[in-house]
Formats: structure tokens, C-alpha cells, sequence
């Protein structure tokens, strides 16, 4: 799409934001409910989609994907007219008499660009927070999920006005003709590099943004964890959507003591979930193009491998993998894997391994497995992150009641359920005073109220 067409676009959304409908309650519900049936009525079409693209097996599709999109625009319908209520403020009696209050109120033409790992949910999500707001939409894809993206174009193309909400394909030149036309927000998912992009272009306007972007997530295992629930959680977490997560554990650490019980106990579960021929089990994803297959390829030539290993760039198939790493400048521990390739690294005792989680940018998730609530503490304490988990590894990031962002390079601004909302709101703040009386001690002369004025403003 040519900069002149998605201009039209944003002109068409302007004057309907501007017409006031969206301000409307029952305008929004009602998108909302057409949303979720859509979602509903689309299922068997989306699942067959994601499976096209990601090799997903309906079930994750449905935990990991649209499910969640139907669960979020539970929690807005059911809440949607009590968050947009006015909210009442603290009025100090230097202000008497008047009221103070501030409503949530919808910023206008929301530009949303996703990622294809999970093409649905993480174009949807911001979606709905967004529309709950009182906002229009213009959405962008990534261009990978080419399948998931035909049905969600045709869902909402064939059922909502343009002006309202919008879905647009195309590659880096689309994307750049949209961070050169102007926004009111700007919601993106996506890589750090690609983060500061976009937020080098908002700046052009003052627009603000929220990044949802990535990192090295690590996954740190002391010696008094259970084994197999550490192997069990820690695997599923990364093996969920075949390692193409954004808070999946992208390397451990691995207390030496535990390590080579944490490592048989990966074994015994991959064996338990998948067979002996992981390749052919359909419970098993695929990377999303050879490309990035053979990139994650390169990145086991000449390793320590301990589980796995096997690759086949053409049926995009790569094994889950879990590799020794000794050197701090191994390529594995720079960059994120974003795959199913695990790399652990050993030691000696907590404070190298909180060393070395402080030694790189801040995740956008953290994992803890230990028993010792005074362990717990200490690593978060010492160390930052965007989000996390004790005990348990990517589920903190389904449960619409917590904040979910990140921190620095892992991103800004937090979203689901009502923190999706807020995101896409502002606050819009008012003071309304009484016109029956008028306390003249804030106007001229001043002569004698200076210790009346302290005795109200403290």
C-alpha cells in the first residue's frame, strides 16, 4: 500500500474520530461483541491458519492465540461502563468547595504494528484495548503469517467500517509510510532495533508509543529446585509456539549441582511429550520461514550439544535443543534466539549468576526456580526485568490481571485487561469549583494572608 492510500486512510479515521461516535459506550460494546463472535465464527479458519504458518496444533492455537483474544474482550465488555465512568479525586481545602475528578478519554487514530510469532494475539490484543478506549484503528501485520493474516484481513474488512477499524498489508516500505504519517498512539511489537525506529519516528510528532519488544529472557535453577517440574515448566515454556516467544527462557542458569539432573529430567519429558520422533509429532511446531530456520541452524554449528540438535531448513524443522555454553561471548548468550535452542550455562553460586543476568540489557522476563522465599527475594532485588515468574516460566503472561511490558531495551508501557485500556486512554482531569461562594484569599492584595496561605497549602 502506497503512502497516498494509507494517508486517505488516516484522514477517513480523523473525521470519524472526530465526529464524537466512538465516545459512545454502546458504540464501543458493540464493536466489541461483533469482535468476539467474529472470533468465535473464524475459529476453524484460524486455527487451520496458524497451523499453515507456525505448524500449531489447534489446542495451542486456541491457549496461545485467539483464546486469549476472546478472554480480554470478556474483561472489556464486563467492565467497559464502569472504567469509563468519571472517576472522583481528592479535593485538599485549599480548593473548597469544588469536586475533582478525571475520566479515561480515547486519544484518537491508534496505530498498531505486530509480529508474526503470534500473528493473532499480539495484533489483537492491543486491538481491543484500543477500540475499548474509544479509539480507531489502523492496523498492520507483520507479512510473514501470510495465512493468519488472509482470514484476519477478511474477518475484519467484511465487518467493520474502515474509519473505525482498518487492517492493511505490506512489507518495511508500508511500515515506513506509516511512521511518516502522523498518529495519536503508537502501539508496536517487535524487535529492539525496530523499536527505536519507531519511537525516532514518533518523535517527529510527540507521539506517544508503547514498545513491546524482546531480549534475553534467563531462567535461573538453585540447587534445591525439584528437577522434573523445572524441566517440565522450563520446556514448555520455550518449546510453546516452538520457541518463537518473546518471553520464552532464552538461556539458563543453572546451579552445577542440579545441572546434570535438570538435563536427564529434559530428556525424560521430551521422550514422555513427543516421542522418540519429535519431527513427525504434530503437538510440535514449525519456524515461521527457512530463513529463520537456517539462522537458528548456524547457530549449533561446532556446539556442545545435550539434547538435540537435528535441523531440516526445508521442512523448517528444528529440534528441541539444549546446549552447554562456557564462553560469555558465545553467540548464543548475545543476541535472542527466538527457537527452540536452549543454551545453559553453569555456576557456582548466586551472585555470578545475578552477575551475569545484570551483565546484559534487561529482559523482558526473568524465572526463578528455588524453594527459598529469601532467594527469591534476593534475585528480585537485585535484578530488573519487564515481568516473571517463580516457579513456572511464560504463564504470568496470560493472566489479563497483571501488567505485561517491558523494562529499557525490552520495551515500554504495559497492557492487558485493564491496564490495555488505561494505555489507550488518557486522563483528562478537572476541577469543578462552587459558584455560590468565593474565598478572597488568593487574590491582590496580599498584605496579611501569606500565613493563611500556609496554614491551607501543606
Amino acid at each position: 500500500m502506497n503512502r497516498a492510500e494509507i494517508q486517505v486512510i488516516i484522514d477517513k479515521q480523523e473525521k470519524f474520530f472526530q465526529s464524537r461516535v466512538t465516545l459512545d459506550t454502546g458504540f464501543r460494546l458493540e464493536a466489541l461483541r461483533k469482535l468476539k463472535c467474529l472470533l468465535s465464527e473464524y475459529e476453524n479458519e484460524l486455527s487451520e491458519a496458524l497451523r499453515l504458518d507456525l505448524g500449531k496444533h489447534p489446542a495451542e492455537s486456541y491457549g496461545s492465540e485467539y483464546g486469549l483474544a476472546i478472554q480480554e474482550l470478556g474483561i472489556m465488555i464486563r467492565n467497559l461502563k464502569k472504567w469509563s465512568r468519571p472517576q472522583r479525586a481528592y479535593t485538599p481545602m485549599v480548593h473548597w468547595f469544588a469536586r475533582s475528578f478525571f475520566l479515561y478519554q480515547p486519544y484518537g487514530r491508534v496505530l498498531i504494528i505486530s509480529p508474526w510469532n503470534y500473528p493473532l494475539q499480539l495484533l489483537f490484543m492491543p486491538m481491543i484495548g484500543a477500540i475499548a478506549a474509544g479509539n480507531c484503528v489502523l492496523a498492520k501485520p507483520s507479512k510473514h503469517a501470510v495465512h493468519t493474516n488472509r482470514v484476519m484481513y477478511k474477518m475484519i474488512s467484511e465487518n467493520f467500517d474502515p474509519c473505525h477499524i482498518s487492517l492493511i498489508e505490506g512489507g518495511g516500505e508500508t511500515n515506513q509510510h506509516l511512521l511518516d504519517a502522523q498518529f495519536d498512539y503508537i502501539f508496536f511489537t517487535g524487535s529492539t532495533e525496530v523499536g527505536i525506529k519507531v519511537m525516532a519516528a514518533a518523535s517527529k510528532y510527540l507521539t506517544p508509543v508503547s514498545l513491546e519488544l524482546g531480549g534475553k529472557s534467563p531462567a535461573i535453577v538453585e540447587p534445591d529446585s525439584s528437577p522434573a517440574l523445572a524441566a517440565r515448566r522450563i520446556l514448555w515454556g520455550k518449546l510453546l509456539n516452538t520457541g518463537q516467544s518473546c518471553v520464552a527462557p532464552d538461556y539458563l542458569l543453572v546451579h552445577k549441582d542440579i545441572s546434570e539432573a535438570l538435563v536427564g529430567e529434559m530428556k525424560k519429558y521430551l521422550i514422555s511429550s513427543y516421542g522418540h520422533d519429535i519431527k513427525s509429532n504434530h503437538d510440535y511446531g514449525r519456524i515461521i520461514n527457512r530463513v529463520n530456520a537456517e539462522r537458528l541452524a548456524g547457530l549449533l554449528e561446532g556446539k556442545n550439544i545435550l539434547i538435540g540438535g537435528e535441523c531440516d531448513p526445508d521442512e523448517r524443522y528444528i529440534s528441541p535443543t539444549v546446549v552447554k555454553v562456557s564462553d560469555p561471548e558465545d553467540a548464543l548468550l548475545q543476541d535472542e534466539i527466538f527457537g527452540p535452542i536452549l543454551p545453559l550455562v553453569e555456576y557456582s553460586n548466586l551472585d555470578e549468576a545475578l552477575a551475569i543476568v545484570r551483565s546484559k540489557p534487561k529482559p523482558l522476563a526473568l524465572y526463578i526456580f528455588t524453594r527459598s522465599g529469601k532467594v527469591q527475594q534476593k534475585v528480585i532485588q537485585c535484578t530488573q526485568s519487564g515481568s516473571g515468574s517463580i516457579n513456572e516460566t511464560v504463564v504470568h503472561f496470560i493472566n489479563p490481571y497483571l501488567p505485561f511490558g517491558g523494562v529499557g531495551k525490552s520495551g515500554m508501557g504495559r497492557y492487558h485487561g485493564k491496564y490495555s485500556y488505561e494505555t489507550f486512554s488518557y486522563k483528562r482531569s478537572f476541577l469543578d469549583k462552587a459558584t455560590w461562594i468565593d474565598i478572597p484569599v488568593r487574590y491582590p492584595p496580599y498584605k496579611n494572608k501569606i500565613k493563611l496561605m500556609k496554614k491551607l497549602i501543606r
